[in-house]
């Protein structure tokens, strides 16, 4: 029989898979929402499974790939009957982001994103890299099929691969923060996030809904989060980027008004792009830099105690120094 411990880790683990599995469906649901078709493939901008997929596996580790498959499949099984084709596709969903995360493990990625090398390891190695698995087996099995035309391979390729790493560079950095994010303490912080949270949405309603080309604008609202409040900040403020211009791109309004669908597609991913790689990396280097200073002057403590130590009786120079500190001159 089994023992009471091994009941309740066999539940907890099955909660987790079933947690994983409703995560992911809802994260499909709602990014086919904005679903378009260009030249025949339907193209989701923002796929978000997958930034929840590769999510679930850092916090969780493998263990968790059944839920990926398990959403997958009800995502799938929710469009069409399920069959072979639909068999390989899940096939490609799952291996996308768990070939992401052992190649992020590998390059001993942590999930604080507080260094540089950090987020350009998400950036490369759980996003762009891995995501050309889904896109080449997803794409090839509808050529296959015939329900894509052979001659429209690389529109559904590249709309496939463009959906699932916008995924992982807009959701991922997002939900790691989550965890771990804490409320300011001081009133002028508060007021600070309040700004701009209010100065975001002001923006970026201006920059997508103008018919004038002022999709420029959300930049330097993502460095200002980005240098003031690191991924906490600027995480939210791409996705509200991404979510609002998708939604402008799909209805072909504001500066995506005159442009093909395909045309408005490029834009978009270009966009959604340079969005979520100037607030990953910005961040990552500013919280980078934030920790060595900590670090130094943790250091310049513990020296100062040992100086205290070796000789007693002389007052050590306090670190960091207070305004109060300095020369001081005899009359």
């Amino acid at each position: 029989m089994m023992r009471t411990e091994d009941v309740r880790r066999l539940c907890l683990a099955l909660a987790r898979i079933a947690g994983v599995g409703a995560a992911y469906y809802a994260g499909g649901r709602i990014g086919l929402l904005q679903q378009v078709v260009v030249d025949g493939a339907v193209v989701t901008p923002l796929w978000l499974p997958t930034g929840i997929s590769l999510s679930a596996l850092l916090w969780a580790g493998l263990r968790v790939w059944p839920g990926i498959a398990l959403g997958a499949f009800l995502v799938i099984d929710a469009l069409s009957p399920f069959g072979l084709v639909g068999l390989g596709i899940v096939a490609g969903n799952v291996a996308a982001p768990v070939c992401a995360f052992l190649m992020l493990r590998r390059a001993g990625f942590r999930t604080a994103l507080d260094r540089l090398r950090d987020g350009v390891a998400l950036v490369f190695l759980g996003g762009l890299l891995p995501m050309l698995i889904s896109a080449t087996v997803g794409a090839g099995l509808l050529v296959l099929s015939g329900s894509l035309p052979r001659e429209e391979f690389w529109t559904g390729w590249s709309a496939w691969w463009a959906g699932d790493a916008m995924g992982v560079l807009v959701i991922t950095p997002l939900l790691l923060v989550l965890r771990k994010v804490r409320m300011p303490r001081d009133t002028y912080r508060w007021g600070e996030a309040t700004a701009l949270a209010v100065t975001a949405v002001a923006v970026t309603l201006l920059a997508t809904r103008s018919p004038l080309a002022l999709l420029f604008l959300v930049f330097p609202l993502l460095i200002w989060a980005a240098l003031r409040f690191q991924l906490a900040g600027s995480a939210p403020c791409v996705l509200l980027v991404s979510v609002l211009a998708t939604a402008a791109a799909v209805t072909l309004s504001g500066p995506f008004a005159g442009h093909s669908l395909a045309e408005a597609m490029v834009n978009l991913q270009a966009l959604n792009g340079s969005a979520a790689l100037t607030s990953l990396l910005l961040s990552a280097v500013v919280t980078e830099q934030k920790t060595i200073r900590l670090k130094i002057e943790q250091a310049c403590q513990d020296l100062a105690e040992v100086v205290e130590q070796l000789a007693p009786g002389k007052v050590a120079p306090r670190w960091p120094p207070t305004h109060d500190d300095g020369p001081r001159h005899r009359s």
